[in-house]
């Protein structure tokens, strides 16, 4: 296996290995003893696992990681979520589970996450690096009001570490429904969305075709899908769809932004943080111009600075913020204590 993921990366010409490692234990001293600039960590590993390995990383040396996941299962995706939340900048799928010796067939994946560790800005996960916050309480059952209001995220690389500081800091009276957008395939969003749930005082799930947009609710959109808002008699509710990917990617935020434009006008929030490329600009913008508010995560506190610069760019962003204080502004916002005044 390290033989196989060695060729890859040696053979790009853009990268050249300098160490590889048996286990957790010998990967901490090699990066000790070589320095390398980025690290490949396998999540399943004997010794020292790949989140223990990758806590030692980012406490004692911290430096780009991206993990190498083994074949879907639910306790693999989860694994890979947690990793991610630690500050893994990214996520490669082995093909074909724990001995992938066909890894060559995800060699451009690889070599693309790679190139975002070349960009990627640890420093930002280092300022981030503490206990998750967990939930107090949950939401006690009660008559679901219909959305009148809407909070949509838009997130990509570094997301997963970004919404687990975002999404648990929201109040469970929150008085809006709350829709995201993570770059993500199939299985990891649902994974993301049980995360995410342990975690928060609102209820977190993975969005369902046709379901009810109410209050004080979470919805990730499912890796494969495009999630937009659409008006019913009963309210509005949740279309998911495999129309072509936007951005390269699918699902893609711009659909869920315009969509909340259309339907919620003044009544929407659009949040714009960390990711590659520019998904979410063209949706930011459309809110603001229906009335709404629109804030990006700011350069120092983003993994990667592409989503939130475009969105910045592009004349949607209201206020630019760092990561810790994007639960309380949407918060100020839906109270209408926001001011809102164009960057």
């Amino acid at each position: 296996m390290r033989k196989v993921v060695s060729e890859v990366v040696d053979a790009s010409g853009d990268f050249r290995v300098i160490g590889t490692a048996r286990n957790g234990l010998d990967a901490l001293s090699k990066i000790h003893a070589l320095d390398p600039a980025i690290v490949t960590l396998d999540v399943e590993m004997p010794e020292l696992d790949g989140l223990q390995t990758l806590g030692y990383i980012m406490s004692e040396t911290p430096r780009p990681v991206v993990m190498l996941s083994g074949v879907a299962t639910e306790r693999a995706d989860d694994l890979t979520i947690r990793a991610l939340e630690l500050g893994a900048v990214d996520f490669v799928r082995k093909p074909s589970g724990q001995i992938s010796l066909d890894i060559a067939a995800v060699g451009d994946r690889l070599l693309n996450a790679l190139r975002a560790c070349e960009n990627a800005n640890i420093g930002g996960v280092r300022m981030l690096s503490r206990p998750l916050p967990v939930a107090s309480e949950r939401v006690s059952p009660r008559t679901l009001v219909r959305a009148t209001r809407v909070v949509v995220i838009a997130a990509s690389t570094g997301g997963p570490r970004a919404l687990a500081e975002v999404v648990p800091n929201l109040p469970r009276t929150l008085g809006a429904a709350v829709l995201i957008v993570q770059h993500m395939p199939a299985g990891f969003t649902r994974s993301l969305a049980e995360r995410l749930n342990l975690q928060s005082h609102l209820h977190v799930s993975e969005a369902k075709n046709g379901e009810s947009v109410v209050h004080d609710r979470v919805y990730v959109a499912p890796g494969g899908y495009h999630m937009s808002i659409s008006a019913e008699d009963s309210g509005f509710c949740i279309t998911l769809d495999t129309s072509p990917a936007i951005w390269g990617v699918r699902p893609a935020a711009d659909p869920l932004f315009r969509s909340a434009a259309a339907h919620f006008g003044r009544a929407s929030v659009g949040v714009v943080l960390t990711g590659m490329g520019r998904d979410g600009a063209a949706g930011l913008r459309a809110i603001s111009d229906a009335g709404g508010i629109g804030l990006a995560q700011d350069k120092a506190t983003s993994v990667i600075y592409g989503m939130p610069q475009a969105a910045l760019s592009g004349g949607g962003a209201h206020r630019v913020l760092p990561l810790d204080e994007v639960a309380s502004t949407v918060v100020e916002t839906l109270n209408g204590t926001f001011v809102r005044e164009p960057l």
